[in-house]
């Protein structure tokens, strides 16, 4: 073969591969935008934030699950029930969430659970406000159960269901041991972006009903909806 006819053909076909994986990259993104868009739009007839809130934790799962189903390669989680370390740092939720899961608790819940509840998450919210810098404060969330499992699972805030771990160690190390480099646990990348989009399309939503659309501390968003 001609030798240039030879480096021809190579570089051909290195190019041709290199057009469809910028093409492939390209149509990756769009699943994040794409997902976005169509959330926000559907959110816009959810009869109450509580019910975007509801959905949205349904859709970002199912698009989560997408993504284990037709990706090759993703990780074998070590999150187990029972296994708490992320359930000792601060929670942020968007709007919506706090409305869905007091909902859950009146449904759920005995009248003794609720106030005992209510207990739990004023202690928090005292913990947090009396301490010299909140980000260092480790203690178990409100919302956990005796056996170390979230007793709100089913309607558990966004960012707790982001958040998973290949490591338990890794796990115990970054919350409760010293951590001189200040890094983190690895995430899981478009399980990640699925549920900081989620996140976004409920701020959006709540702004578009003329409402607040930051976040808020779990534990006081909760328990002003739970107080009387």
């Amino acid at each position: 073969m001609d030798q240039e006819l030879a480096k021809k053909r190579v570089v051909d076909q290195i190019s041709e591969v290199g057009e469809l994986t910028r093409q492939v990259s390209q149509r990756y993104e769009a699943i994040f935008s794409g997902f976005y868009g169509v959330l926000v739009e559907t959110l816009d007839d959810a009869t109450s934030m509580a019910d975007a809130a509801r959905f949205t934790m349904e859709m970002a799962d199912t698009a989560v699950e997408g993504f284990r189903t037709n990706f090759v390669g993703q990780p074998r989680f070590a999150c187990a029930k029972g296994c708490s370390a992320c359930c000792h740092l601060i929670v942020a939720i968007p709007p919506g969430v706090a409305e869905a899961m007091a909902e859950h608790i009146d449904a759920a819940f005995s009248g003794e659970e609720r106030d005992a509840l209510i207990l739990r998450l004023e202690e928090a919210i005292a913990r947090f406000r009396d301490a010299e810098d909140p980000q260092a404060v480790r203690a178990p969330c409100p919302l956990l159960n005796d056996e170390g499992g979230c007793s709100v699972y089913e309607v558990r805030p966004l960012s707790c269901r982001s958040f998973t771990s290949t490591s338990l160690p890794r796990c115990q190390q970054v919350v409760f041991g010293p951590n001189p480099t200040n890094a983190g646990v690895d995430q899981n990348p478009a399980r990640y972006r699925i549920y900081e989009y989620a996140t976004r399309a409920l701020e959006e939503a709540a702004r578009r009903r003329g409402l607040p659309g930051q976040q808020q501390a779990l534990s006081a968003a909760l328990l002003a909806q739970l107080s009387p």
